[in-house]
């Protein structure tokens, strides 16, 4: 069995961690970390300390109104693609712990496109 990091949480939500194929189980947002749990298979977890997020990236659409996916950029281990029943709820849940500075909106198609011609 997986000890938690968090000795409170704020919120449980059932979720999605994109890693090649989709696998689904319970994010938690606690004072200490950001956790996933594989609901089959309680081997399968990640748990990422706050002080090891770099960024929080999120996909916005239609002006803040519909966000499909977030990125949680770390130092060391990379990037972990998450998707929860409700993201907006769970962004909201990861502020409180990262600073606004460190939450990030992703770039939009005009403006990858843009990038792209400029260099």
């Amino acid at each position: 069995m997986v000890k938690s990091r968090n000795t409170k949480v704020d919120l449980t939500t059932s979720a999605t961690w994109f890693r090649g194929i989709a696998t689904y189980g319970k994010a938690m947002v606690g004072d200490r970390a950001f956790e996933f749990y594989n609901d089959h298979n309680l081997n399968d977890y990640v748990q990422i300390p706050w002080v090891e997020v770099t960024y929080v990236v999120a996909d916005v659409h239609f002006h803040g109104r519909y966000i499909p996916r977030f990125e949680i950029r770390t130092r060391t281990s990379g990037t972990f693609i998450f998707s929860t029943r409700d993201n907006k709820k769970t962004l909201r849940a990861i502020r409180q712990y990262l600073p606004a500075s460190h939450l990030r909106q992703a770039l939009g198609l005009w403006q990858k496109l843009k990038q792209r011609f400029k260099s």
